[in-house]
């Protein structure tokens, strides 16, 4: 994992560059002319794209060729308010930090690129949300447009009781009314926004001074480890005669009063994760004075060695030997074509691609961050730890959710060595929303979509990362809808066999990133739909977090390499759905569809029989859920007083889809009471400003004693007409397998879920939809009348541009 330096971002603008032209064999399909001077015949070729299915005949080919707009931009649009959960911006960080800085603050800072672990220094700048209650004022008129405010992590090493102390710095610009006070009031755990210098993130400074008692310790032993481990030894993190790099998870702490850290040993490379070797060293580093910094032991063999005499006389009576060496060469490991393998039959065609040749059909104020798509309309923002966050969701004008948002990407291992045995991983303390990089055009995302940009903030410097998050319209991939209406009147009957055949095209706006943190690559997908659905989706690859392997350690995961266990974890990804059906007057049903004994006066001789019924309750207070065997309850987020046409309540369902789980663990103590947000399916509480976050980014290294504890929502208060929140996991039990190998497949690693409508609308949502065809059969004139309701098919060149990876751009 990666977050040595403190990092935040925001959107900068939409990419507009120019991307070179390419040609290859996918132009022989789109080409207008090409099948004209070879065949007369049906080219029998069909291109798969967003929004249409297009056959190529050659009388298509004939007629005269239109250009797609497929790098066209999105229509420009105004947004109807200000986005007042836009990122701070880089003037706002600038002033920010020369403020902090100034000696009339009194906060004794170093420059964090020289700091030492005893000093202050600013660790982040990141964008403290405003309260939703001020918010809502303003965006219904009766209140003015909220404050900016940034939220800063010092890291206050000087003080005589260390601890990292949050504070929050506003109002935004900087003026002479900017004040600095501690953060206290979003975190419960009792220790407001401090917490021990022992539990905070780990930052270059300390990694540093790691090597003040690593470094002697591996001297020590260099004959053993250079022996038994292939040439294994360890100098020091910049040491060129290095030959293993050092890897840890956290926690590395339980409650701050204490701290350690559990280190093994990698041959290093950009595969380092699937090259361990069978060598721990566990050290305790609690305090900031490293000489009083201890060795706990050393760990091989599956055997614990407390000191350097004990390893060393395992080692010369010949106990240490290894069975298996390990690869220190990486390119089987490497993402890229491997010839070895060989090729499969047409492999060496271009894949089919999802296209808007027909255009964008969604609208943006790039300004704003705000997106118009369908009936849809949201504004989109960033920030530092959780990535992308969406507010102000809309069907048709009304308020569906006022906030949609990451709140935690978690991994827990599982072993029987000190690394994976030890290992819970919250992303969020490693800024997951700083770790998202330029995307890859007609791979991660299709060609022709909206890239944005991402930039954050390293001191006073901005770093972007261009085309980091895309916008696109696909093919769903199915109909929305559709019917075959049966010919059942003698008179009616014709050669199509039906009276009526209709069938409606489904697409849907998705916006996506990938956050490469460490070793595994995740992509969020939000998916609005045209039916008013929204699907959120988590894929993950990238590299396993891999052990070393051992012959009778089958229980933890299977050997996936000649020296390389695939160690079994969980990845529970927490999310958090502030509904707001019309308004903040929500309840949450549970529907469950049961069997039952019941008798009914027409079918006298059955007596009492099975039948299926709907039992309808509302939750009364918060509460903690988890989905019902055989997908038999339904739960709801649905208005306490406003309903449809029919009489029913107006309301989305929360509907689970791929692999939707929660933490296997309940009271491990490296996920004892820091993670209760991991622990359920998903959770419904009360709405308050106090209870903006599930996690905080220092409970990673908080276990035991919390800084801010997802228990304490669950106070028994009503949820009944109440502004609600329904908190929910996706994820995956990996069990993982040599297909792992090189790294883990987006196709067998996802999770996804669904918030659809139940009863908002009178009727389905697809009436309105002109993308469609509608077939009646004329008996008469033995003909098919065919309606396209105006939407024609394009008939147009396609040429489509390769891919740039662009270049990280930094900016005093």
């Amino acid at each position: 994992m990666d977050g040595n330096m403190p990092r935040w971002y925001s959107v900068d603008s939409i990419n507009t560059a120019k991307r070179r032209p390419a040609f290859g064999l996918w132009w022989l399909a789109v080409k207008c002319t090409w099948a004209i001077a070879l065949t007369g015949f049906l080219a029998n070729i069909v291109l798969n794209m967003s929004g249409y299915q297009v056959r190529l005949t050659a009388t298509q080919e004939r007629q005269k060729c239109t250009t797609c707009g497929l790098y066209d931009p999105a229509v420009a649009i105004d947004a109807p308010n200000p986005n007042v959960w836009a990122p701070i911006t880089s003037d706002d960080n600038t002033a920010i930090w020369a403020w902090l800085h100034d000696p009339i603050r009194g906060l004794n800072l170093t420059e964090p690129t020289v700091a030492k672990i005893n000093d202050n220094m600013v660790y982040s700048i990141d964008t403290l949300p405003p309260n939703k209650t001020d918010v809502i004022f303003f965006l219904d008129g009766s209140g003015p447009k909220p404050d900016s405010w940034a939220r800063v992590m010092i890291y206050e090493g000087g003080k005589a009781e260390p601890v990292a102390q949050e504070y929050m710095v506003g109002p935004l610009p900087v003026s002479d009314d900017t004040t600095i006070e501690p953060l206290d009031y979003i975190y419960n755990g009792g220790m407001g926004g401090s917490v021990p210098y022992n539990a905070r993130a780990i930052d270059v400074s300390r990694m540093v001074v790691l090597d003040h008692i690593l470094v002697p310790v591996m001297q020590d032993i260099v004959d053993i480890t250079s022996t038994i481990f292939q040439g294994a030894a360890y100098y020091g993190f910049a040491d060129t005669r290095s030959t293993v790099v050092p890897n840890f998870g956290t926690p590395v702490s339980f409650d701050g009063s204490e701290a350690h850290v559990n280190a093994v040993f990698h041959f290093p490379g950009s595969a380092l994760f699937l090259i361990p070797i069978d060598f721990y060293v566990l050290i305790d580093w609690t305090g900031t004075d490293y000489t009083q910094w201890k060795l706990k032991g050393f760990v091989t063999k599956e055997r614990f060695f407390p000191t350097v005499d004990e390893l060393r006389k395992a080692y010369n009576l010949g106990e240490l030997k290894q069975e298996f060496d390990q690869h220190k060469n990486y390119d089987w490991a490497l993402v890229k074509y491997q010839s070895e393998l060989g090729q499969r039959p047409l492999e060496s065609r271009v894949a089919p691609q999802s296209l808007e040749i027909g255009g964008k059909r969604y609208k943006l104020d790039p300004k704003q961050n705000y997106v118009e798509y369908m009936g849809w309309s949201f504004y989109a923002t960033y920030t530092k730890s959780l990535g992308l966050m969406f507010y102000d969701i809309r069907f048709n004008g009304e308020r569906i959710l006022y906030e949609l948002s990451m709140q935690e990407a978690a991994s827990q291992y599982g072993g029987f060595q000190p690394k994976a045995a030890s290992t819970l991983f919250h992303d969020t303390a490693f800024s997951i929303g700083a770790d998202v990089f330029p995307l890859v055009e007609g791979f991660d995302c299709p060609f022709g979509s909206t890239f944005w940009n991402m930039s954050f903030y390293d001191r006073n410097q901005t770093i972007t990362h261009p085309n980091s998050l895309c916008l696109f319209e696909h093919d769903s991939g199915h109909p929305l809808s559709r019917h075959r209406a049966e010919t059942f009147a003698a008179e009616n009957e014709n050669e199509w066999g039906f009276d009526n055949l209709g069938v409606v095209k489904s697409s849907a706006l998705s916006v996506r990133f990938i956050a490469t943190v460490g070793n595994y690559d995740y992509i969020f997908t939000y998916e609005f739909s045209q039916d008013g659905a929204i699907e959120i989706s988590v894929r993950a690859s990238g590299y396993l977090q891999a052990s070393y392997y051992y012959k009778d350690q089958g229980r933890f995961g299977p050997r996936i390499q000649k020296a390389t266990q695939g160690p079994i974890h969980d990845h529970i990804i927490t999310f958090k759905a502030d509904f707001d059906i019309l308004d903040s007057n929500n309840s949450f049903e549970k529907t469950e569809l049961k069997a039952v004994q019941q008798e009914q006066p027409w079918f006298p001789e059955l007596g009492s029989f099975e039948q299926l019924q709907l039992e309808k309750t509302v939750l009364a207070k918060e509460e903690q859920l988890n989905w019902q065997s055989n997908g038999q309850t339904m739960y709801c987020v649905v208005h306490k007083n406003e309903t449809n046409q029919w009489g029913e309540k107006r309301g989305y369902r929360i509907v689970p889809g791929k692999s939707n789980i929660h933490l296997s663990t309940l009271t491990s103590p490296w996920s004892r009471h820091n993670s209760a947000f991991l622990k359920s399916h998903l959770a419904v509480t009360r709405q308050h400003d106090t209870e903006q976050f599930a996690n905080s980014i220092n409970n990673a290294n908080l276990p035991f004693k919390p800084q801010h504890d997802f228990l304490k929502f669950f106070n028994d208060e009503s949820v009944d007409g109440e502004d609600l929140v329904v908190w929910f996991n996706l994820g995956m039990h990996h069990f993982t397998r040599s297909e792992d190998v090189p790294v883990t497949l987006f196709t067998e690693a996802v999770s996804s879920i669904s918030l659809a409508p139940q009863n908002f609308f009178d009727r389905a949502q697809d009436g309105d939809l002109r993308n469609r065809r509608w077939y009646v059969p004329n008996k008469e004139s033995g003909t098919l009348q065919t309606e396209d309701y105006g939407v024609e098919l394009p008939n147009c060149a396609i040429n489509l541009r390769e891919p740039e990876i662009a270049k990280i751009l930094a900016k005093e």
